[in-house]
């Protein structure tokens, strides 16, 4: 009964501003439709858990949903992976992957692109490659998009391009206390990635490579002379990044506007969100 009664509001907004007719309605059906997305997807993931486990979440553990949204297959990794099946795993588009995290787990998420591994789990990977196994014992090799999270009291998590763009990727907390902003980095930037960052296969921008990763140098990198808040500022690339993603950290110090916090929350990690819902609101409109 409690889990309808609170997904009875988003629908009810969503319904509204569909049935409205208005034009001009469609960023407002948008976050609406992408919280009601996330809060579906959440508890249907969460009766899942109950019928397999028959215990709810609580405060000693937060539970993962990992969702692909994207058009193409990916290999979701975690480091440490221990209790993400190993640290590697396949999602289809459409797919998701519940896991469930002990309140003392800090580790990162990301996508891995163009991947191709056999029936040993051996094989290589365009972006994100943590090695040559399906399974990660390490972080992933630059560029890729990572969600970073420290659970304890209060969780803090991020999603960070300090080592690159591969894949779009946001971080939305469920059902937690205190400020629990989404971040997240929805803009594709392989599309409008500098020709000296991108990362190219076929002919085709597969990732988008940080200014650091590319030159090497101090004040990219936030080091020597540059390694604290006052010296090291934001670059021309940064920005780039930061104009396309503005909740998530762009450059070493970007802490202030790019760092969240939330108590006793479950988080779902989605690639390519905005994507999904910009092609269902697409698809309702030609509906009309």
């Amino acid at each position: 009964m409690a889990l309808h009664l609170q997904m009875i509001l988003p629908i009810t907004l969503v319904l509204a501003i569909i049935l409205s007719g208005n034009n001009d309605s469609i960023t407002k059906l948008k976050f609406f439709y992408n919280n009601f997305l996330f809060l579906f997807l959440y508890y249907n993931c969460q009766k899942k858990l109950l019928m397999r486990t028959g215990q709810r979440t609580c405060e000693a553990a937060r539970v993962f949903t990992i969702v692909n949204y994207c058009k193409e297959t990916l290999w979701p990794a975690v480091f440490p992976g221990e209790h993400f099946n190993g640290g590697g795993f396949v999602l289809k588009q459409g797919q998701s992957s519940v896991f469930t995290a002990p309140v003392s787990w800090s580790g990162r998420i990301w996508a891995r692109t163009g991947c191709n591994f056999d029936q040993n789990g051996d094989g290589q990977c365009q972006t994100g490659a943590c090695g040559t196994t399906l399974k990660c014992g390490g972080a992933g090799k630059t560029p890729a998009s990572l969600a970073e999270f420290t659970l304890a009291q209060p969780d803090f998590y991020d999603v960070s391009l300090v080592d690159g763009f591969n894949v779009p990727i946001s971080v939305k907390p469920i059902n937690g206390k205190g400020n629990c902003s989404t971040a997240g980095c929805d803009s594709d930037l392989r599309l409008t990635c500098p020709k000296e960052l991108s990362v190219k296969s076929n002919g085709k921008t597969v990732g988008c490579r940080s200014a650091c990763d590319v030159f090497n140098t101090d004040e990219y990198c936030c080091r020597g002379n540059f390694g604290n808040p006052s010296t090291c500022r934001p670059t021309f690339y940064s920005k780039k990044f930061k104009e396309a993603c503005p909740t998530s950290y762009s450059y070493a110090y970007d802490d202030p506007t790019s760092i969240f916090t939330c108590t006793g929350t479950d988080y779902v990690v989605a690639f390519c969100a905005d994507w999904f819902v910009f092609k269902k609101l697409k698809r309702r409109s030609r509906m009309k």
